[in-house]
């Protein structure tokens, strides 16, 4: 059987729009919407996030998702989910999902 996780990189630094992956226009934060919407299209083993701040990981634990947290000098978001994949061995697939 395939075992197959989801990943969401997160970085609470964007430079367009600061802390934009926290902004709560709907009444939830833009992460949460992500993250429902991935565990929603697939059937994974797990969703996580993958978090460069405790900010982000609180957010997120707030709604019930896992995270894990990251370098935060890492250099893209799939540098993240690199340093995830890294741990997790018996990953066959790892669906890297772009959180905005």
């Amino acid at each position: 059987m395939t075992t197959s996780y989801v990943v969401i990189p997160a970085r609470l630094a964007s430079t367009r729009l600061p802390r934009k992956l926290l902004l709560a226009e709907t009444g939830r934060p833009l992460i949460q919407h992500t993250y429902e919407a991935a565990c929603r299209a697939a059937k994974p083993r797990a969703v996580m996030v993958a978090a460069d701040h405790e900010e982000i990981a609180t957010a997120v634990r707030a709604f019930g998702g896992a995270v894990r947290m990251t370098d935060p000098a890492a250099a893209s978001g799939t540098d993240r989910v690199a340093e995830i994949a890294r741990t997790m061995p018996d990953a066959d697939i790892l669906v890297n999902v772009q959180g905005d």
